[in-house]
């Protein structure tokens, strides 16, 4: 087993920060206006802390092994967003833990469509930005 640097799980840990944090906003029930509520984003960066802890700790595992490739690292964090939303706040839909379910099913999708945009350097939001401003990309 390669052993992950410092600088790895620390990166490791504020990827896996906003995911969960973003996913938990987006599945809040809700207005808009939840956005600027004081208490949701509170519950949210909760969330997100958990998730991150919890990540930074399977690196020290054999199961870090899965952010290798971009589908485990989807179904880890997702999984673990789940397990953060639950001890973060109470569940305000219907059945068991359904609100924490749905938040690690987004953010494990935003952790997968992350893994897409940004890998080497963000080269498809680059190129992409080049033929919307008409500019060569280098």
């Amino acid at each position: 087993m390669n052993p992950i640097s410092w600088k790895r799980r620390v990166v490791l840990f504020f990827q896996r920060f906003w995911q969960p944090t973003s996913a938990c906003m987006t599945c809040m029930p809700g207005s808009l206006g939840n956005l600027l509520s004081l208490p949701h984003w509170a519950t949210a960066l909760q969330t997100g802390l958990i998730t991150g802890i919890l990540a930074l700790l399977l690196t020290f595992t054999p199961v870090g092994r899965l952010y290798g490739n971009r589908y485990g690292t989807a179904l880890l964090v997702g999984l673990l967003t789940t397990l953060g939303d639950t001890f973060a706040h109470e569940n305000h839909y219907g059945g068991f833990h359904l609100e924490a379910v749905l938040t690690g099913i987004v953010s494990g999708l935003l952790s997968l469509v992350g893994s897409y945009l940004f890998e080497d350097r963000a080269r498809r939001l680059r190129a992409l930005w080049a033929r919307v401003t008409g500019r060569v990309s280098a």
